[in-house]
């Protein structure tokens, strides 16, 4: 277990977020940090992360959809204080932090990261908060063979000191060539940030107050300026344009496919494989193209997923086979499918849906908030809701429950080994008994016997010579 910055000695750590960014070239309505990659607002990947590393409070300086950003993080982060400092008009990442450091104790180290860069990894923050112990201004840093756009690393000839990140825009020719670039990351302690902030001033190209330049002010105040280097370009990759977030979105897959496949999963291609969740397997896990795992997912030992399926927050045991095309959404409620079960092809197992051993669930057929015992099956076009199934239940082609009277829902219960007809409706509540039969097309409303025929349908009336209505001619 890691442990967090204050269990090694480092202090509290508190976290500034900035996302106050307009994000113009992502051409959309929506906040930039609330575009989502695999699965999660780009803003809740980072602030996860503040919450992993042991922050005390995170602030998130908003800006730009600042009501829209704040009520999408209203729940809150667990383990941390959550607050949010308001950036308006934006006037530069110095003037956004300075906006948060009202809010900031002085005890603490204050990690900086920006909404926009949501796959920044906690060993790598853990490492960068050591680096600044809290009495140096420690930046992460990464080399680029092209590093046009970003801030250089400047360090002083021969000894490597830092004592400045000089703004491309800003940047002799010289500078330029510089291939070390600050990733907009870094940990300071506070009581030395806020006396630096005070400090800033706008006069470069930008017209902006930059954050970068409490580098040169804590050189000049003695005060140590170290670079932890990364080689992790997806750690400081920031989002800027849907290509970019795509791109992310991609490289970021292909990571979690490689874990996956180093624990001897077997993916049929991983670069069509989307996990916005965890993802937990056994051993022998086979996964074809196509599929996507969201919320919490727990694959036994020998599952098969088919093509093109959509599994969200679900179990399935040892041995099941989820063939094509099936959806299972398990939200809070969950899906459970039980061991050797054989679900899909089509098939949608809807939250509360509890499949025993041996289970067939066929195509077109949904199940909602049902239990199915063993061995019970559904094999087509049907509709199971809120039902208690036995075990070795056959239930008919385009049979469904009438689990919902308009106002109310009511269960449906079949007892073990009932055979029902194709084509039935059972109205619940209602007890179908044990061993008993339901003959096609009937309607059930009533509960019946163990062992007993049940048939529910109106005599057959023919019309001869009946002649079908036609279409009156076009004026």
């Amino acid at each position: 277990m890691n442990q967090t910055p204050q269990q090694d000695n480092l202090g509290p750590v508190d976290v500034v977020i900035m996302a106050a960014g307009k994000g113009t070239r992502m051409k959309s309505r929506l906040p930039k940090v609330l575009h989502r990659l695999a699965g999660r607002a780009l803003l809740a990947h980072v602030a996860a992360t503040a919450a992993r590393i042991g922050a005390r409070d995170v602030v998130v300086v908003t800006g730009h959809g600042a009501a829209e950003v704040e009520a999408a993080m209203a729940g809150g982060i667990a383990g941390s204080t959550l607050r949010f400092a308001r950036q308006e008009p934006q006037l530069g990442t110095g003037h956004a932090v300075l906006q948060a450091a009202p809010l900031l104790p002085d005890d603490g180290t204050v990690v900086v990261l920006s909404g926009d860069v949501p796959l920044i990894g906690e060993d790598t923050l853990r490492a960068l908060i050591a680096a600044s112990a809290g009495q140096r201004l420690a930046l992460l840093t990464i080399e680029f063979d092209d590093p046009t756009g970003y801030g250089r690393v400047i360090r002083k000839t021969g000894e490597g000191e830092v004592t400045a990140v000089v703004e491309h825009k800003d940047a002799t020719q010289a500078q330029r060539a510089v291939r070390e670039i600050y990733s907009g990351v870094m940990a300071v302690p506070a009581r030395l940030l806020k006396g630096w902030l005070a400090r800033l001033d706008n006069r470069n190209a930008q017209g902006e107050y930059y954050l970068t330049d409490v580098v040169k002010l804590a050189s000049a105040d003695g005060v140590p300026v170290v670079a932890h280097i990364t080689t992790d370009a997806l750690q400081v990759a920031g989002i800027n344009s849907p290509a970019q977030l795509a791109a992310l979105e991609r490289a970021w897959q292909l990571r979690q496919a490689n874990a996956l496949m180093e624990q001897g999963v077997r993916m049929a291609d991983p670069a069509r494989f989307d996990l916005r969740g965890t993802l937990d397997c056994g051993a022998d896990v086979e996964i074809d193209v196509n599929c996507i795992f969201e919320g919490a997912v727990t694959l036994g030992e020998g599952v098969r997923i088919g093509a093109n399926c959509v599994i969200a927050n679900a179990r399935i045991e040892a041995g099941a086979v989820i063939h094509p095309f099936t959806h299972i959404e398990g939200e809070k409620a969950g899906v459970t499918v039980g061991e050797r079960a054989l679900i899909g092809p089509f098939a949608r197992l809807r939250p509360g849906a509890q499949l025993g051993t041996e289970v067939h669930i066929g195509n077109f057929v949904e199940v909602k908030n049902s239990t199915l015992a063993a061995g019970a099956k559904a094999n087509h076009l049907a509709y199971l809701g809120d039902a208690t199934v036995g075990e070795r239940v056959n239930y008919g082609a385009g049979s469904i429950t009438a689990n919902y009277d308009g106002a109310n829902k009511h269960r449906t219960v079949i007892e073990a080994d009932v055979h029902v007809g194709s084509n039935c409706v059972l109205v619940a509540p209602i007890t179908l008994g044990a061993g008993g039969t339901i003959g096609g097309g009937s309607t059930i409303n009533k509960s019946t016997e163990a062992g007993a025929l049940t048939v529910a349908r109106s005599k057959a009336m023919s019309f001869p010579n009946w002649k079908r209505p036609q279409k009156k001619p076009k004026a």
